[in-house]
């Protein structure tokens, strides 16, 4: 079993910036390959960012691109997920994804392991 603590989320004005972090605890990390996810109230879940074990290979959304930055630093065990220029539509639940698979994907399915999820608010 792998837990997913996130962290990081809260309220800001439009155009402003949150960094998200997301520690695992369980087994080895470093071979796991990781995302995030959104989902805001009435709509399903949503892939934003993935990163593959290593940290070179990183995957987005294209509503997100250029100014979300995902990250691993697979010595603290954790993934990040730095946001710039955040939008009104970017307001939702935020969730850290694990997977025992070691390289990116977008897929919902692919991933074994779910945090609880962090609540970003973008005001307008």
């Amino acid at each position: 079993q792998v837990q997913l603590v996130e962290s990081g989320g809260g309220l800001v004005q439009a155009g402003g910036s949150l960094r998200l972090s997301c520690v695992a605890a369980g087994r080895i990390f470093s071979r796991y390959g990781m995302g995030w996810f959104r989902q805001a109230p009435g709509k399903e879940r949503e892939f934003v960012a993935s990163i593959d074990w290593s940290g070179e290979n990183t995957y987005y959304a294209s509503s997100v691109k250029g100014r979300f930055t995902i990250s691993r630093d697979n010595a603290k065990n954790s993934v990040y997920l730095q946001m710039n220029s955040l939008k009104p539509e970017d307001t939702a639940v935020y969730l850290c994804a694990g997977s025992a698979v070691a390289y990116a994907d977008y897929r919902l399915t692919f991933y074994d392991y779910w945090g609880q999820g962090t609540q970003v608010t973008v005001s307008s």
